[in-house]
Formats: C-alpha cells, structure tokens, sequence
C-alpha cells in the first residue's frame, strides 16, 4: 500500500558534455530496445536503512520501480518524537544504451495512513541529477480521520522535463521525506503513514520519457 507522489522537474541544459540532444527533437521518442539497468549507487537515511530499498526496471524500459521494505512515520500514543520524521535519500547509477538520455515523467506512489481525527501525515519528495540544482519539494498533506491506502500520480510537461546530461553519466537522486504529526488528535493515541505495507513491500513507480543524442 504505498502512495505515487509528485514530481516537478525544471528544464535545464548541461554544456560541456560529449553528446547533444539531437536538434529538432521536441518530442521524446520510444524507449530503446537495448536493455536499461539501474543500481543503487547508495542509500541513506531513518526511512531506508542500507538493504532496505532495491530497484527494478520495467522489461519495455518504460519505468523502474523502488521497493521499500520498511518507511513508516509515527507519532503519538508514547512513541518517540524522532519516529514522526522519516528520511530517504537514494542515489541511482542508471545505465543507459549508447545515444540515448532520458528524464522522469511521472511519479506513481502509493502508501497507507492510518491517522486519529486531527493527526496529520505528510510526504514531500524532490529529484535531480549529480551537480544539477535539486528541484522544489512537492508536498501532499493527509489529514485524519484516515484509515485507508493512499495514491497520488505526478506527471511533468515534456517542455520542463530535465533530461541527463548526453555523454555524461550522472546519478539521479531521489530525496523524500515521511512525517506524522499528532496534531489536534487524542495524543495517547498512535498515528501513522507508511510507503511499506503490512502485507509485503510497498512499489514506487518512476516513469522514463526518452531522447536521442547526437555526436556535436
């Protein structure tokens, strides 16, 4: 049960690299057929301990996807003030076939809350490149009464997507944050929010767009 999240990405253009993207090409183009990897360069953070996070990509290498085995944010009923604030920031070595870059379109996250009447939970989440600017946090608020699965889906126009440097390989960082407050809840009682299930691992869906890079 894990909730999509949102992602807005600002257009930006590296110099200096040994690739281009190719010129004319506006709209983006079909995924390569050549295999896409994705490893996980490093894991950091109270919501994702090292092996607590793996990542796959989608056979059409139209999307790779993030498990988390363990991301839940508390607060309340005697739990300690430091579990109402949960962090994750994943660094991701993603290798792509020769001419080709992409950016991230659409971010699917799905999670479950289960908050008192007043407890309040939030996700906040932001993407970027090695040595390219960090884009603004986008938060979603849940409020309670809540007791239920939660999705949101965060699409980006292909005209403010952030492509990877040509020619450059550079990791892409995904930064979020959990939070459960108790608000103007009953505070003997326990709030929650999680991106891990009770049942198993939770998915988060990271969708490619795709483009060429030609030779300068």
């Amino acid at each position: 049960m894990i909730k999509p999240l949102r992602t807005t990405l600002t257009a930006a253009l590296v110099t200096g690299s040994l690739l281009t993207l190719a010129p004319g090409a506006g709209a983006t183009v079909p995924a390569p057929p050549e295999k896409v990897t994705v490893d996980v360069a490093s894991v950091n953070g109270s919501g994702c301990r090292p092996g607590s996070a793996s990542v796959a990509v989608a056979p059409d290498n139209s999307a790779f996807t993030v498990t988390y085995s363990e991301y839940l944010a508390q607060a309340g009923g005697g739990v300690p003030t430091t579990e109402g604030r949960k962090n994750c920031l994943l660094s991701l070595l993603v290798h792509v076939p020769q001419g080709f870059t992409y950016a991230v379109s659409k971010v699917d996250y799905r999670g479950y809350g289960n908050l008192q009447p007043g407890a309040v939970g939030t996700q906040k989440a932001s993407y970027y490149f090695q040595g390219m600017s960090q884009t603004a946090y986008r938060t979603h608020t849940f409020r309670g009464a809540l007791d239920d699965n939660w999705q949101t889906t965060d699409t980006t126009e292909i005209e403010a997507l952030v492509f990877a440097p040509c020619g450059a390989q550079r990791n892409f960082n995904i930064n979020t944050e959990l939070r459960a407050e108790v608000g103007s809840s009953d505070s003997t009682k326990t709030s929650y929010i999680t991106v891990d299930s009770t049942d198993g691992s939770i998915s988060t869906k990271y969708h490619f767009s795709w483009k060429r890079c030609t030779a300068r």
